[in-house]
């Protein structure tokens, strides 16, 4: 077992003091419930979820992972933030989410306990918070069935990010948190790339996630300067 957990603590702190709001379509994860039918869909499209099982890495409060349950998939949601992990257990029980469950694990450790367990594996938002983000791509590899998805999203790390993820998303328009991001840990699309083909992983789709701050619209294009997700397969 990997005695040194691949996760930053003050990270994690800072996603728990919000573990509250998670499920409040009108605070700091607004963005995040504004993006999820985006994504969902997408990720759906490719890899049709029904009758699935589907990891979520880093699922936090489980958006994405209620959703993807009520698509007809069996979803584990795994997560390090405590707080943010219980409020996605509560909201389970009292909204009746089928086919949902969730543990306080490193993915790295699932690795090692449930190889090739999972039909697709799911991990948005989160590369760009952990130390190590080769690591859980590798450990996404190792989860994901031979001839599975596993689904990526994070930020481009340029001039463009900085001004619209940190600079307009949490100073000017306040969208998010203060500090939600580090500029230095976003992550370039050629790195994401390495990472997975080191890990095993081909790379099949990428999209970009826009935003219009006036008409508040989020759409999906091929343009990856900024938000972008990927979708690489598992040979076999």
């Amino acid at each position: 077992m990997n005695q040194t957990v691949n996760a930053d603590p003050a990270e994690l702190a800072k996603f728990s003091e919000l573990a509250m709001h998670w499920w409040d379509p009108d605070s700091d994860f607004k963005p995040l419930h504004q993006i999820n039918p985006l994504r969902l869909e997408w990720i759906h499209g490719i890899s049709p979820l029904n009758g699935q099982k589907v990891l979520d890495v880093g699922c936090g409060g489980g958006i994405l992972s209620d959703s993807m349950a009520r698509k007809g998939a069996t979803v584990t949601g795994i997560d390090l933030a405590t707080k943010a992990l219980r409020v996605a257990q509560l909201h389970a029980l009292e909204a009746q989410t089928p086919n949902i469950s969730y543990q306080e694990i490193a993915v790295e450790t699932l690795a090692q306990l449930q190889p090739e367990s999972f039909d697709t594996v799911i991990c948005m938002e989160m590369l760009e918070h952990v130390p190590d983000p080769a690591s859980v791509v590798q450990a996404c590899h190792d989860l994901v069935k031979p001839g599975g998805w596993v689904f990526f999203s994070t930020i481009n790390r340029n001039a463009k990010a900085f001004a619209l993820a940190i600079v307009g998303a949490e100073y000017i328009l306040q969208m998010l948190p203060k500090g939600t991001h580090e500029f230095a840990k976003f992550i370039r699309p050629s790195e994401l790339a390495h990472y997975c083909r080191s890990a095993g992983l081909v790379q099949q789709h990428s999209k970009g996630l826009q935003f219009n701050p006036l008409t508040q619209r989020y759409w999906l294009n091929e343009d990856t300067s900024v938000n972008y997700m990927i979708a690489t397969r598992k040979p076999g």
